[in-house]
């Protein structure tokens, strides 16, 4: 039986909420911590200890929201493959392909370094690298756009200022901080939950399923609601409520994206 609540709708406006009501939460109660502060984001979350979501090796956060988009694109390709015939357009598929190039330039390279990164930089972002004592630097930009692991025995010039480094052999990935820090987290979890149910659509719309298909809409719709929870924990506790916000507007024109075609 064909469902006619608009569930797209409903799901930009779970998520919206989802991200307000948490951000609130998180200003009014300290919740948050402050991931572009190079003081702060080497340390573990100050509620790592009570608060089971704070913690980045949560399972939700380890398992889930860093495969994020290949968890989405697992639930669309099931999805689309068991779909009835007539609604398994090559359309679909198309704007699967418009998303992913989306969360490429974005979050892994544009050109060079991904769109956030550009941001970051733009903003004021410093490439830092820390050491174990605690202390840390900065170098050129250059060698976090590269991800490349500094040491001193491969980049004697960057350690020449006195600094206190361990006697066994040590190196570093240096990190963007202070500067503008957009959440990827928000700006994924929006994009793939729209993106998800506007996929989930027709099937919604279609008389009758084809036996697997059932199973493909339960797997997406879970995964909905894994994403909208995921939206409320990285909102309670992660990053700055303008930094969350941008990352939701990031992923509103993501998935705008397809609404060209």
């Amino acid at each position: 039986m064909p469902v006619k609540i608009d569930v797209q709708q409903a799901a930009f406006i779970a998520t919206t909420l989802l991200l307000f009501l948490g951000t609130v939460y998180s200003v009014k109660n300290n919740t948050y911590l402050d991931t572009s502060d190079p003081l702060l984001t080497n340390l573990p979350h100050h509620l790592h200890k009570t608060d089971y979501f704070a913690n980045k090796s949560n399972i939700l956060n380890v398992w889930f929201i860093k495969r994020a988009w290949g968890w989405t694109s697992f639930a669309f390709l099931f999805l689309w493959l068991t779909s009835p015939c007539h609604t398994q357009t090559m359309r679909r598929a198309f704007l699967w392909a418009v998303e992913t190039l989306a969360w490429l330039v974005f979050t892994s390279w544009f050109f060079g370094p991904a769109l956030i990164e550009r941001l970051i930089a733009a903003s004021g972002g410093e490439c830092t690298v820390f050491l174990p004592s605690g202390a840390l630097f900065s170098v050129p930009h250059e060698y976090c756009f590269t991800k490349s692991p500094l040491s001193p025995l491969t980049h004697a010039s960057l350690f020449a200022t006195p600094l206190i480094l361990p006697e066994a052999p040590w190196n570093a990935v240096p990190r963007l901080r202070r500067g503008h820090d957009v959440s990827g987290h928000i700006f994924l979890l929006t994009m793939s939950v729209l993106f998800l149910t506007a996929q989930l659509k027709p099937s919604l719309r279609a008389t009758s399923w084809p036996p697997m298909h059932k199973w493909a809409v339960l797997a997406t719709t879970s995964l909905i609601v894994i994403w909208l929870f995921a939206i409320g924990t990285t909102s309670v506790y992660f990053h700055t409520p303008i930094e969350k916000f941008t990352g939701y507007l990031l992923g509103l024109a993501g998935y705008g994206l397809t609404l060209l075609f």
